[in-house]
This record gives structure tokens, sequence and C-alpha cells, in this order.
């Protein structure tokens, strides 16, 4: 008998549980251990943070859902991975033993590399997490009484770009609706070298499309934006030129603040010695596996992707929902060969695919693969995306409820996205 642990209960997590036990025979073990006890649909967090979801909508409570598939669940934070002898140590002391580890944790979110940053003792909020999304909308009713400028955008070293655009629109068709938008002034600041970048070096026209986009819902930018610190109702932002020398020096003021943050590996996966990249990302060979602990694998955004290009001011790769799935799918394979003796041949596609909401509309993109020359590359705007991605979030929380172990981002957004393709035609 084989035990898979499985760390973390996300949206690379749970879907690894559910394909791993349902490829997996009776006799094997899989068990899933988080710091959290519950399951976040972190997509939706933007809607939280301006009150067009509520936390119980988003959220499923892990245990039940697990132990009825026969999925042992431990809720605790891991403090320590001890990879030689295939050992975790859990917050309080617990031992644990596994044969394989799946690490799909997530990231580190990494405010205190830009000082005053983040919503614990800073002055910015963050939509990563379904606690911050609620952290904003405490502050945002507040705001609507006596409404100011705003600042969205991204810090340096930052990877996930969507959220940032998506929240803007979010809000700003929020404001519209509420008849004060004429009195919140919007800047967006982005460490990407230009609008539209997206840490995948540009999708299509998805460049001019969202400078479009930016003009037409009357917001400002700030590219090649390197924020050094931030102050209560200042945001401090060296903007760099192509060559990355210092273009200009900014103080963006601002009532309301939300600035994705650098990710960094969660602190037990960085400590282990030879697992991780400088940042503490998991370096992994083509099958997912570690490239030093064979009885280790990784996906999601904690797994180490080069950037698809040098930017003056750093930036990471994205790690999409369907890349991520195909990550897990990929993993499931290859620990479901090891256990009958074959080798393992399964391999991600890497490819990215994209809904973003704008609130009224939205943006798809699809690049494959992400990382350039692509053989599609292709970014559509309309309002099919927002009813989509509202549509994928019911599906994506049903499979969570029941199981499911099918890849759903095959079944879901590439037929939606098939379908608009043939139209296009």
């Amino acid at each position: 008998m084989a035990h898979i642990v499985i760390m973390g209960a996300g949206l690379g997590g749970m879907p690894a549980a559910y394909e791993m036990r349902a490829a997996l025979g009776k006799e094997h073990q899989v068990t899933v251990v988080s710091a959290v006890d519950y399951f976040q649909f972190v997509p939706s967090n933007p809607w939280v943070a301006v009150g067009w979801r509520q936390r119980d909508e988003v959220i499923l409570q892990v245990a039940p859902l697990l132990e009825r598939k026969g999925i042992q669940f431990i809720a605790k934070a891991v403090t320590q991975i001890d990879a030689d002898n295939s050992q975790l140590v859990l917050d309080g002391g617990q031992e644990l033993g596994y044969d394989y580890l799946v690490i799909t944790t997530g990231p580190k979110l990494s405010f205190d590399e830009v000082p005053g940053a983040g919503p614990h003792g800073g002055h910015t909020h963050s939509v990563c997490t379904v606690n911050h999304a609620e952290t904003f909308w405490a502050e945002y009713q507040e705001f609507l009484k006596n409404p100011g400028p705003v600042v969205v955008g991204a810090m340096p070293m930052a990877s996930c770009f969507g959220p940032a655009y998506e929240f803007a629109f979010i809000l700003d068709t929020d404001l519209r609706r509420r008849k004060i938008r004429n009195k919140v002034p919007i800047t967006f600041v982005t460490s990407e070298p230009y609008i539209g970048h997206l840490g995948l070096g540009g999708v299509g026209d998805s460049k001019s499309m969202l400078e479009s986009e930016l003009r037409g819902h009357d917001m400002k930018w700030i590219t090649n934006a390197k924020t050094t610190k931030v102050e209560d109702g200042k945001l401090f932002v060296t903007q760099l030129d192509d060559q990355g020398q210092v273009l200009k020096d900014h103080e963006v003021p601002f009532k309301l603040a939300m600035m994705l943050p650098a990710f960094k590996g969660v602190d037990a996966v960085a400590a282990v010695p030879k697992l991780c990249n400088p940042r503490g990302f998991v370096l992994i060979d083509e099958f997912q596996r570690s490239k030093a602990y064979k009885n280790i694998f990784s996906a999601g955004v904690c797994v180490a992707i080069p950037p698809v290009e040098v930017t003056p001011v750093p930036t990471g790769a994205p790690k999409t929902g369907y890349m991520i799935e195909t990550m897990v799918s990929a993993i499931v394979h290859n620990i479901a060969d090891e256990l009958k003796g074959q080798p393992v041949n399964t391999k991600a596609t890497w490819n990215a695919i994209c809904l973003a909401d704008m609130g009224d509309t939205g943006a798809a993109f699809v690049a494959l693969p992400q990382i350039p020359p692509r053989n599609v590359n292709w970014f559509k705007k309309g309002k099919w995306v927002h009813l989509a991605k509202i549509g994928f979030e019911k599906y994506f929380m049903r499979k969570m409820k029941t199981g499911n172990s099918e890849p759903v981002y095959e079944k879901y957004v590439l037929k939606a996205l098939g379908i608009v393709r043939l139209a296009d035609k």
C-alpha cells in the first residue's frame, strides 16, 4: 500500500485529491493536509471585494467532501518537510509519513518586499484570498460614504496580472452602478512593461484592446512601475524606461488601494534543501516531479516557471487554471504508473487559457503554448465572457461539492471558447 499526501486544498489540491482517489485502488491511501479547513474559489474574490458575492458562496468545508470519497483530511499547517525521510511535521508536532508527496500549496504572498504594503498592518489591499477580499469589502463600504482616488495594480515580481485588470473593471462597474464613478479617479499601476503584457509577453491583441478598455473607462495607468513603498494615502512608484533606466518618480495619491503582491514559495517548502529555486518555487522536470526527490511532485502556482522574457521591472509567469489542471492530471497518471511498476511518461500541456471578468463584459485569451512562439495566440472581448465566468464558477463549485474527478476546463472552458471561435469564422 502506498500513502499519497497532498499539501494544499485549493484549485490544485482538491482536484488532485479527487483524481488520485479515482485513479488508484482502494489499497492506497490518499491524505490532504491544509493550513485551513475550507476550499476557496479564488477567481471569485474580486466579486467578494465589492459585495457581489458572500463568503459562503465561494468557500466549501473540505473535511466532509473528502471523507465522503474516502480521502483523509488534516486541517493543520505543515511546518517542516523531511524530504530525505519522506516525512512531514505538522503544526503542534504531529508527524506524517508519505510514499509520495504532491505539493499544491499555492504561493506565499510576499507583501513585505514593498514597505507599507499589505492588508495586515500595511496600506494596500489584496484579492488573493477570500479573507483579504472581505477586508477590502469592509473598508469599501466606508469609502462609499466619502469616495476619493483609487489605485489598482501589481507590485514588482508579481506574476498574476489578470485579477488586477479584472478588479479595476469590476470596481469601475460597481461605482458606475452606484452613480459615483465621477467621484473616484482610478489609476492602474503595474510592473508590466506595457498594458496587456500579462506576464506572457502579451496574447494576441491584448495590448491595444486593454489600453482601449482603460481609456474607455477613464482610467490612467503607469507601466514599468517599480512600487518602492506605500504610506497612508500615497503610493511611491519609480517608473523605468525600456532600458531599465529611471524615467520618472511618481507619488500616486489614493484613498483605497488594491495592489497584487509578489509571490514566493511557502516557508516549509522553500526550506527544503535542493527542492526549490531562490524564491521558494519547486523545481520540477517535464513530468511534474522534483528534480531532487523522485517521490515529490508539484503543481500550480508553487512550481518554478521562468519568465517568458526579461522585463525592466521583474515580472513572473502566471499559472492559469487550465495549466494547473493539466499539471494535476499528469501527476496522477505518473504516480499511478509508478505504482504499477511502469515508467512515468505523462506531461502537462502548460497552455494558458483564461476567462477574465470585466464587470459587465469580459476578456478571454488562449496562449498555446504559454511561452511564445505559439500555435494559438488569441484574445477576445465580449459580454459572453462575463456570463461564461459566472457559469464556470457554478460549474467548478459543483465539481468540488460532488467530488467529480473529470477535468473541468476541457469540458467547460474549451467548449465555450470553441463555440466562440467557430462563430468568429
